[in-house]
């Protein structure tokens, strides 16, 4: 499997293993193998970032946290906290999908229910960031 190399300054150190035809990464929150798509590839990358680089305990991160929204059953795909309290919410899209207005609006749409301080919009190869300030997001250049 061909794995597209992502936006980030690390490398890092990921457990994959192939089984028949599909392939698989191991997920450090979670404690489990999952099927490696690549949204899941990109949600890993932050998992490690957040983890590895900037020390946060993997019980600090929340994957695919369900939220109702709307009357709808909605998945977040991470939620960094702080003693519980929501800090940063990642929306990760697989690297071929464009990173849009309307998929920014569905992460917003995610943390009118959630209240994260931050927006980390992400494709692995793009990154937008924004800070919920005011009422409004304000946008900003992230670390990398």
């Amino acid at each position: 499997m061909e794995l597209p190399k992502l936006n980030f300054n690390e490398d890092f150190d990921f457990q994959i293993k192939r089984d028949k035809d599909k392939f698989f990464i191991y997920d450090l929150v979670r404690k489990s193998w999952l099927l490696l798509t690549p949204e899941e590839w990109v949600r890993q990358h932050w998992v490690h970032y957040f983890h590895l680089t900037k020390g946060r305990n993997l019980s600090s991160l929340i994957l695919e946290k369900k939220l109702v929204l709307n009357g709808t059953t909605k998945r977040i795909d991470l939620l960094v906290t702080e003693k519980t309290v929501a800090k940063i919410l990642i929306e990760c899209k697989a690297p071929e999908i464009k990173l849009t207005e309307k998929t920014f609006e569905q992460a917003a749409r995610y943390n009118s229910v959630l209240d994260a301080e931050e927006i980390i919009l992400s494709n692995g190869l793009q990154h937008i960031y924004a800070k919920f300030i005011d009422g409004k997001y304000e946008f900003y250049k992230g670390e990398f």
